[in-house]
């Protein structure tokens, strides 16, 4: 004996698929990877061990190198970090430098001293 599918029978099996693959599409992109904290085996290079002090107001201290990563806050004028090490991301024509790096001194944001972060280059000075 055969079964014969009637339209109902097809198109419930239908929406039962489209179901199932809109289940995994939405299961697949909350198991999707997002910019987690990094330390400092994401550096390429290491830096002289010079305490820094930030030229500018409002500079992000973050989770890893890059703008996709979270700020833990942010950085003022006068406070200092020493960094550790380094990497290098952008292109030719916008090249960045991103430095792990350890707050000296409680920032003005309170950031407690001695935590740990990512800096863009270019915000601070060396003494």
């Amino acid at each position: 004996m055969s079964r014969t599918r009637t339209p109902s029978t097809v198109g419930r099996r239908l929406a039962t698929l489209a179901t199932a693959v809109t289940l995994l599409a939405g299961a697949a992109a909350v198991a999707a990877p997002t910019a987690s904290a990094v330390g400092s085996s994401a550096c390429h290079y290491n830096v002289t061990r010079e305490t820094s002090t930030v030229t500018v107001n409002g500079v992000n201290f973050r989770t890893g190198p890059g703008t996709g990563y979270a700020s833990k806050g942010l950085l003022y004028k006068g406070d200092t970090y020493v960094a550790y090490c380094g990497v290098r991301k952008g292109t030719a024509a916008h090249p960045q430098a991103w430095l792990y790096a350890k707050l000296s001194h409680r920032s003005k944001s309170g950031l407690a001293s001695g935590t740990w972060g990512w800096v863009r280059d270019g915000f601070a000075v060396s003494r």
